[in-house]
């Protein structure tokens, strides 16, 4: 990786690429650290403190810890992502939308367009549902209809913006704008994840549990607790890209031609199916779905001993072995589903059997297609198992603690976003490489 990164500076395009993403990811950090007019930042922050493992939380972290410090951009990349998925989705109801995925650059530039107006529309109707929350927990420090105007408009503008700096990395930049910008949201808690270790590690650290009693732990614990912990980030690092360039390869061979005097074709190849196609989707679907009746909870706060109170604490709460079940089920739900609405074994033998190739021992068309559709169907399986593990062990690890470790409920979607991150950038700076390398016919 580092090697990669190393031949990139050297060549000037893609240094120029490099140094343009760093200084858009800087201007990006910088506005997360813009405080938003009339919202109390001390308040917000008890606030979100108290809602450790709700959907508020998973957003939090997405933004970079922005929504908890009351920044422009609270919303972060979440509306663009939510217009992204929409859209796709939609491309497979929608014909319209569908012919347009088709039509080559033209057609990506409508969708892009329509996925531009989607995010604004998703970040005024979020950004108005955020000011209903901040206002109902008394953190707007100014009530009337001007202040609610300037906080819904900033943050509208604030998505916006992010959009705008996410595009511009895929158009001047090395790409993956709206991957990097998650990169590097997750990354910037670094620094308080290594502050919590030293705590650890030095016997002052001072822990809070579900039920808001606290906890002391002693050095020698901390330090124990903090050895377990860096093995079992590198070891999910070292699962997950395992994982991630893990596939399995449908051989397909090309029936010969004869042009001529010359014969073409004859050549083997393989269909690659990758075990995390899905990367973190299902994961994120899964998470702000389950998360639904904690956030309502906020909205609606429970009596205690009543059914609501039961549903939303004991049954969906962080140490619920419910909560961890019905996650590990989702997960494995959604991955079926984005895979279908992403990958379509028909049009996938239909393009194999237009090129004159075949599956050796399986008949062309129809037969094909099955035959791919049953092999995905099992790669999927795996593919959702494992990721359901990397997100349910933290999980695990908080129910087995009582509730000390809230705050890794979302830890291992955190780290597959980063790990997935960082595989997709190096292979994108080598494919650039390898295009600048390549010494074509007329050389």
């Amino acid at each position: 990786m580092f090697e990669t990164i190393r031949n990139a500076w050297k060549l000037a395009d893609l240094k120029k690429k490099l140094i343009y993403t760093m200084i858009v990811v800087l201007l990006y950090r910088v506005g997360t650290a813009l405080p938003m007019p009339f919202v109390s930042g001390e308040l917000l922050s008890s606030f979100m403190t108290a809602s450790t493992g709700s959907i508020l939380d998973y957003l939090n972290i997405l933004s970079g810890n922005a929504f908890s410090q009351a920044t422009l951009f609270a919303l972060g990349i979440q509306p663009y992502i939510t217009a992204s998925i929409v859209l796709q989705l939609l491309c497979v109801a929608i014909p319209y939308l569908e012919r347009l995925q088709k039509q080559g650059e033209e057609g990506r530039k409508k969708l892009n367009q329509y996925t531009r107006y989607t995010t604004v529309a998703l970040a005024l109707l979020t950004a108005f549902g955020y000011y209903r929350l901040l206002s109902y927990n008394g953190i707007i420090t100014k009530s009337g209809a001007f202040p609610a105007i300037v906080i819904i408009a900033c943050y509208c503008a604030g998505s916006a913006l992010v959009m705008w700096l996410a595009e511009k990395i895929n158009e001047n930049g090395i790409g993956n704008g709206i991957s990097i910008i998650l990169f590097a949201n997750i990354i910037s808690r670094l620094p308080s994840l290594l502050k919590k270790l030293i705590q650890l590690v030095s016997g002052k650290f001072v822990g809070t549990k579900v039920d808001n009693s606290t906890f002391n732990v002693t050095w020698w614990v901390g330090i124990i607790i903090a050895v377990l912990s860096v093995a079992v980030v590198i070891a999910m690092i070292a699962f997950i890209v395992w994982m991630t360039n893990s596939e399995r390869r449908l051989p397909v061979q090309y029936a010969k031609k004869v042009v001529g005097r010359k014969m073409y074709g004859g050549q083997s190849s393989n269909l690659p199916i990758k075990v995390n196609m899905v990367g973190v989707m299902p994961i994120i679907f899964a998470n702000t779905i389950i998360t639904i009746p904690q956030t309502i909870a906020m909205f609606v706060p429970p009596k205690s001993g009543s059914v609501w109170d039961f549903i939303a604490n004991k049954l969906f709460g962080q140490t619920s072995v419910f909560y961890a079940a019905l996650t590990l089920i989702m997960i494995i739900a959604f991955a079926y589903f984005y895979i279908a609405i992403s990958f379509n074994p028909v049009e996938v033998a239909n393009n194999i059997k237009s090129q004159g190739g075949f599956i050796p021992g399986i008949r062309p068309g129809r037969p094909t297609s099955e035959y791919i559709a049953k092999v995905l169907s099992r790669v999927t399986f795996i593919g959702a198992i494992l990721l359901a593990v990397i997100a349910v062990l933290p999980l695990i690890v908080n129910i087995a603690s009582g509730g000390a470790f809230a705050g890794l409920a979302f830890g291992g979607s955190s780290i597959i976003i980063v790990v997935g991150v960082v595989l997709e950038t190096i292979r994108e700076i080598e494919a650039q490489m390898t295009m600048r390398h390549y010494k074509g016919f007329l050389e």
